[in-house]
């Protein structure tokens, strides 16, 4: 699998954002994601994940071995957002019974 600079910018577009907010978000200079974005660079395992995570797509779609940008998992962060880290938490260790009582629930509200 190779680093798809091409669906690198579409990621960024779809969250309708400019390259040097991406870059900001990514904790980079603004001249490293262009390069990334342009394919002058390629992106470490490591970095790559990172994006995916902050861009709210996969790693696989960034690479080419899916279509879809859709990510295969979500991370909440407590300090970001310590409500929806509470619920997650919550739910975690819930019995079925009340687990399956919130999935409906949300179904409905969806």
């Amino acid at each position: 699998m190779e680093f798809m600079p091409e669906r690198l910018a579409a990621a960024r577009k779809k969250l309708g954002i400019n390259k040097a907010e991406a870059a900001k978000l990514l904790n980079m200079s603004a001249m490293g994601y262009g390069r990334y974005e342009r394919g002058e660079r390629t992106p470490s395992y490591q970095t790559v994940q990172f994006i995916a995570e902050k861009f709210g797509v996969s790693y696989e779609y960034l690479t080419g071995a899916k279509k879809t940008s859709a990510p295969d998992r979500i991370v909440v962060i407590k300090k970001e957002d310590p409500e929806l880290f509470a619920l997650v938490d919550a739910l975690k260790d819930c019995d079925e019974k009340i687990f399956n009582k919130v999935v409906e629930y949300y179904n409905k509200l969806v």
